[in-house]
């Protein structure tokens, strides 16, 4: 290899790391101010085809570090929540609400991101960021590093610095995109709302792990 050409690579690379640490800066400056958070969510199911397969109405909240609940209201009601320590997984239809140990390494992309928690994100995807002027619109896309991932891209829209849209396309040809509404930063949120208490008489299965 040339040392001209070895040259140009060196300064590729270090051109390429140096957009994707200000793209993850950029993208951290939009998420710093936000201890809490509620928001009306549609979900939709794309299939490849572009047709839709599922539409949900969706209740958020969240609180940092650790207060997340996401509750399907429609077509198909559950619900979703978790104090940091525990997850509930309540199914009104099944009767019956499953408790877990709260795993954040394992949580959806998206809780992870509003969280604030973005610290291996630079290890685990090519961070790219694209913006119009015109409407005052931000995307980070963002393109896993490693080829197992179920995604093939996550892309995530602000407009006004206001979270838009979360596009993710999977790996079999579907998108999930969730639209954001009604969004309202910091207000008070007990912790009590990230806590479930389960209904008399429904089944309660614990998986919780004991040392």
């Amino acid at each position: 290899m040339s040392r001209i050409l070895a040259a140009l690579l060196i300064c590729a690379f270090f051109k390429g790391s140096f957009a994707q640490q200000e793209a993850l800066a950029r993208l951290d400056s939009l998420l710093a101010n936000v201890d809490s958070l509620t928001a009306d969510v549609v979900q939709l199911i794309v299939e490849s085809d572009g047709g839709i397969l599922e539409e949900s109405s969706i209740k958020m909240l969240l609180k940092k570090p650790n207060g997340f609940y996401w509750e399907t209201i429609t077509p198909y009601q559950e619900l979703i929540v978790t104090n940091g320590i525990k997850l509930w997984n309540y199914q009104p239809d099944l009767e019956q609400v499953v408790i877990e140990d709260w795993d954040v390494s394992k949580s959806e992309l998206a809780a992870q991101l509003l969280s604030g928690k973005t610290e291996n994100l630079d290890s685990e995807y090519i961070i790219e960021e694209l913006s119009d002027t015109s409407n005052d619109s931000q995307q980070f896309v963002l393109t896993p590093v490693d080829a197992d991932s179920i995604y093939t891209r996550i892309s995530i829209n602000f407009i006004t610095s206001e979270l838009d849209l979360i596009y993710l396309n999977s790996r079999n040809g579907q998108q999930t995109v969730w639209r954001f509404d009604a969004i309202e930063r910091n207000q008070i949120l007990e912790d009590s709302m990230f806590n479930f208490q389960p209904p008399a008489g429904i089944e309660v299965i614990e998986n919780i792990y004991v040392q």
